[in-house]
């Protein structure tokens, strides 16, 4: 028999005697954790009595360089870091909403861009004091805020005005009005009053008969019995003498060829529409009406006329212009001859 301990090495399969210590090796702190995160717990310090004591959290801990190659795959832990609540940009926000806050209560207060005068054009047509009504604003009326619409609504509303235009002049907070007024191109004369119409037959204005009228207004002298029972200011002309009236108003003396220096137009109960000159001829367009006599057959008839007058314009007292192709002239009379 061989004693033991020879130093011998035991047989391959033999069993280890009882009670024999199995030496196992010692494994790291980390060895516990994936092979990213391994080398992140350092191993524990040893005190002066030989114990040892874990790292406390926050405490750095020494890592291997092997470790830290390994952290490329993985993402660094993000620290948390104190809320601020006034930050500076915060606290310049808020005093930019004070001060914005502050800005528009001044601008919209009752003294602060008081209304200091009201600038109105010079008009001829209406009554200044009527505009002044349709504003009605009060003395210094903040005019910041101020809505311009229903004020120009309000002006257009008068019969002389056409359009209005309302704007706001700022730093001196003056109320700027532009107005157009209507122009007049047909004078109806009924007595001694003049009622004065627009292209579209709106009536806007009265003046007797001596006020001198623009250039180009013809004037209808209207003696028929009705009179101005149909007229008043902010109506409107009848279509049908509208149009009539301002076809024959535009006809001058060099159409006809005529000598007379200017012609006139009146209507009547007998003959309706009649152009005349003064201490001359007459001429007879008649009566018209959209369902018998189109208005249509006056550039015809004024034709007509030419051609009747043509040569014997002096000796012409009447002419009746049926159409645009029918008519005749009544001749003046001829003077007797004396008899001395």
């Amino acid at each position: 028999m061989r004693p033991f301990g020879s130093g011998r090495r035991r047989a391959s399969g033999a069993r280890p005697m009882k009670g024999a210590r199995v030496p196992v090796p010692e494994r790291s702190a980390d060895a516990a954790l994936g092979r990213a995160m391994r080398g992140l717990v350092g191993p524990a310090a040893e005190t002066k009595d030989g114990r040892r004591r874990a790292v406390s959290a926050g405490q750095p801990v020494p890592v291997p360089t092997a470790a830290r190659r390994g952290w490329d795959t993985a993402a660094a832990p993000r620290r948390r870091g104190r809320v601020r609540i006034f930050a500076p940009a915060r606290a310049a926000g808020l005093l930019g909403m004070l001060a914005a806050g502050f800005l528009f209560t001044l601008a919209t207060g009752p003294t602060a861009f008081g209304l200091s005068r009201t600038e109105v054009p010079t008009l001829r047509w209406t009554d200044p004091a009527a505009v002044s009504a349709q504003l009605a604003l009060p003395d210094g009326i903040n005019v910041f805020g101020l809505d311009t619409a229903p004020l120009e609504a309000a002006l257009r509303t008068l019969p002389g005005i056409a359009d209005a235009d309302v704007t706001v002049a700022l730093p001196d907070a003056a109320l700027v009005v532009h107005i157009d007024e209507r122009v007049p191109v047909l004078a109806w004369q009924v007595g001694e009053q003049r009622w004065l119409a627009d292209s579209t037959g709106a009536i806007f204005a009265t003046v007797d008969r001596e006020t001198p009228l623009p250039a180009g207004v013809a004037v209808v002298d209207d003696r028929r019995s009705s009179g101005d029972a149909t007229l008043w200011i902010g109506g409107r002309l009848d279509a049908v003498d509208l149009d009539v009236a301002t076809r024959l108003g535009s006809v001058t003396p060099a159409d006809l060829g005529s000598a007379a220096t200017r012609l006139q137009l009146l209507v009547t109960d007998d003959d309706g529409f009649v152009v005349s000159t003064s201490g001359g001829w007459q001429a007879v367009f008649g009566f018209y009406s959209p369902a018998t006599r189109s208005t249509d057959m006056i550039p015809g008839q004024v034709r007509l006329l030419k051609s009747l007058l043509d040569g014997r314009e002096a000796t012409v007292r009447r002419v009746i212009l049926a159409s645009a192709t029918d008519g005749t002239y009544i001749p003046r009379a001829t003077p007797r001859p004396s008899t001395r």
